[in-house]
């Protein structure tokens, strides 16, 4: 046990996020992504959502200012009448962080498939919300 790290972190997260560098891209998945065939690295964090985890990983994880979103999600299929009251609890998570950010990149649902294969990491949780993927662009350390 550490001090000051999230419960929800387990160590193989701890040590992807520590890995990382500038300019990578971690994805917080939902139930329903294809994360096992997709991801490079594999993370289970089953019986989690996706809002812990996403609080939990700003709390150490600095987000890239150096592009206009570090912070992409799934858009909605054209026609798909789902509501994704998700995104506002990700804003406010993103808001609470102090990390800066103005608001999300939404990328196609096939193209955000291809960018998740590219990903450092995969972090397949419980999510049962529709929509709830999210990649976060890591950033530098600057204190």
């Amino acid at each position: 046990m550490l001090k000051y790290i999230p419960g929800i972190l387990s160590p193989e997260l701890l040590k992807v996020l520590m890995e990382m560098g500038h300019g990578d891209e971690i994805v917080i998945a939902d139930g329903n992504f294809p994360a096992a065939s997709i991801a490079q690295r594999l993370i289970r964090a089953d019986g989690h959502g996706v809002p812990p985890v996403l609080e939990a990983i700003l709390k150490l994880f600095p987000l890239d200012i150096y592009v206009p979103q570090p912070v992409a999600l799934m858009q909605v299929v054209p026609g798909d009448t789902v509501k994704t009251p998700i995104w506002d609890q990700y804003r406010k998570i993103l808001k609470d962080s102090g990390e800066k950010f103005t608001d999300f990149e939404f990328v196609e649902r096939f193209a955000f498939y291809e960018r998740a294969k590219k990903a450092f990491a995969v972090v397949a949780t419980g999510e049962s919300a529709l929509y709830a993927n999210i990649i976060l662009k890591k950033g530098v350390v600057t204190k």
